[in-house]
């Protein structure tokens, strides 16, 4: 919940548009400003106060804990002009609240952390448990110090920049950079405990799957004590823990639920004719007779480990004076690599999604078209590793991308429009197995663009067809036409000519004329959204393919399209509209 205290008329008028555009995940707090900054910070996630910088400086000061449980707060001035990230910035979120205010109250995000500020990754902003010097660590990446990077393996960070180094793989029982550079902070990224130095920390990976086995009954503290001590044993952390599994018939097992939750991960069940089926080191009639499987928490973990390595075999709780009642097993699952598809949309800036923006910066490796690369290259994260090439290299850039994300890499694979229409979202998901995750990002498409300037050219049903017949036979381009002009459908053509293609244009533009008039309106978009981007409305009859190019995009319009003030809309067929033109 987000907590918003104002104490001026003006104040309140922003606090109300913030709590109008969030419905339900604010909470306006009234009274007296001092007592409703202590009820909100005690009471919420976040706070925004309408209210001065040193204000709020002076009443949150005797509340201030511990950073880490501290609620992000962020201060709006009495303007509107500036969302200001004052505490928590990345822990207590505020420095993405800040950004998520200003776009409502359409202020300026002030966010003055210097990892934001310099474009190097937080290392709390990774979305993994960080332990360790992380301020000390955090001033050698910004001060371009040495810092090494050894990990157990290769999982999908966010580029780091040119002063990280990776060492090489672990030796024996031990990561620690300790004395490998005594000039070099460390970063690891291990499940195992291990020794840190002064100027080490350790980020802890999702790589432990915990399967557990309990008779009917057993006790939260039975289940949590088990794990833990079967982790410890291990020389395990229980922060790389990133699941429990167990057999379907236990998924409502109170006391295994109850453990998973205070172990803050989710809970996985599966059938037991599955678990049945895994083999394991030490099967037992007992789970046999009660669940249907000879083995539950060995089988259970290695399903959720996805192949992984059983680092604990099964082991038993060990209470005092009764039977033991639950078991458990630990396996260490592979790492499994992240590719996001990212449309760019139609080239203009201010048409990227933030989502996109988020992923090319969440990227270490970037693969794309040169000339899209160049779209976005100031948006990248110093160290990201880039992979570009030119025209006719689709296919090459889409095995490329997944070969880099099963290495363990967060790769964005770029395309313009929406990556998903005649772009690479195709071909890379081809390739791509279940052993990577896969993340597409929307992006606004050439048509979508294009209509827009036009007008409303696709106010009822519509299509998009390619006339390259690179990739598809022309025979099929034909039918493809011929069945959008007879179900009179508004057609945008894309790669509508090229200087070694002339004639499918034409051709197209004659087919659909067999069932609409030469006066139908055609809209001719040159490069959409760019500063050097062209538009003009013409007819079915008059369009000149040679004023044609593959950066254009042709709409042409169904029987109802009209020309209405100098603007191409397709009507949507709403009575009154009809009533109207009467």
């Amino acid at each position: 919940m987000i907590g918003l205290i104002s104490a001026t008329a003006a104040g309140a008028s922003a606090r109300d548009r913030l709590a109008t555009a969030w419905p339900g995940r604010t909470r306006v707090y009234d009274g007296p400003v001092r007592q409703a900054v202590e009820r909100a910070f005690a009471e919420c996630e976040q706070l925004v106060c309408f209210l001065a910088t040193g204000a709020t400086v002076r009443l949150l000061a005797p509340l201030l804990a511990d950073k880490a449980t501290d609620p992000g707060v962020v201060c709006v001035d009495e303007a509107g002009r500036y969302a200001v990230s004052l505490l928590g910035g990345h822990r207590g979120g505020a420095n993405s609240l800040a950004t998520e205010v200003a776009s409502v109250l359409a202020a300026t995000p002030v966010i003055t952390t210097a990892t934001d500020a310099t474009g190097v990754p937080g290392l709390d902003t990774l979305g993994l448990p960080v332990e360790g010097a992380v301020a000390a660590v955090t001033r050698a990446l910004l001060d371009g110090a040495p810092v090494t990077l050894r990990a157990d393996a290769t999982w999908p960070l966010p580029a780091l920049p040119p002063n990280v180094t990776r060492g090489g793989a672990p030796g024996g029982e031990q990561v620690s950079t300790a004395g490998e550079r005594p000039d070099s902070a460390g970063i690891l990224l291990t499940d195992r405990v291990v020794p840190l130095g002064p100027a080490d920390v350790v980020l802890r990976p999702p790589s432990l799957v915990v399967g557990v086995g309990a008779s009917k009954g057993v006790g939260e503290d039975e289940v949590y004590e088990v794990v833990g001590a079967a982790l410890r044993d291990a020389g395990l952390s229980p922060l790389s823990v990133a699941a429990l599994a167990t057999v379907d018939a236990k998924a409502d097992e109170p006391g295994i639920v109850a453990a998973a939750g205070r172990l803050g991960v989710p809970l996985r069940a599966y059938p037991a004719e599955l678990l049945a089926a895994i083999a394991v080191p030490n099967p037992s009639d007992a789970p046999l007779a009660a669940v249907g499987t000879p083995s539950v928490a060995e089988a259970a973990a290695l399903a959720a480990g996805r192949g992984g390595e059983l680092l604990v075999q099964k082991r038993k709780s060990s209470p005092e004076g009764r039977p033991a009642m639950a078991t458990c097993a630990v396996v260490r699952t592979p790492p499994r690599g992240r590719l996001a598809v990212v449309g760019l949309g139609p080239g203009a800036r201010d048409l990227l999604t933030p989502r996109a923006t988020a992923e090319l910066r969440r990227a270490s490796v970037l693969v794309g078209l040169d000339q899209y690369v160049d779209q976005i290259r100031d948006l990248l994260r110093p160290g990201t590793r880039v992979v570009e090439s030119g025209l006719g290299h689709e296919e090459e850039r889409a095995r490329t991308a997944v070969a880099e994300a099963r290495a363990g890499h967060a790769v964005a694979l770029i395309g313009s429009g929406d990556a998903g229409v005649y772009a690479m979202a195709s071909p890379a998901l081809a390739e791509a197995t279940d052993d990577i995750e896969v993340v597409g990002v929307p992006g606004v498409t050439a048509a979508l663009a294009a209509a827009a300037i036009l007008g409303a050219p696709l106010g009822h049903d519509h299509v998009s067809i390619s006339l390259s017949d690179l990739h598809t036979p022309w025979e099929v381009i034909e039918r493809r036409v011929r069945a959008a002009a007879e179900a009179d459908i508004v057609v945008t053509f894309y790669n509508p000519r090229s200087r070694g293609r002339d004639w499918q244009l034409p051709k197209a533009l004659a087919l659909l004329a067999e069932h609409r008039t030469g006066s139908t309106p055609v809209g001719v978009v040159r490069n959409a959204s760019r500063p050097d981007g062209t538009s003009h409305l013409t007819t079915l009859a008059r369009l000149d393919p040679a004023t044609v190019d593959m950066m254009t995009v042709v709409t042409v319009g169904n029987t109802a399209t009209r020309e209405i003030a100098g603007r191409m809309v397709t009507p949507r067929g709403y009575r009154w509209q009809s009533e109207g033109v009467r």
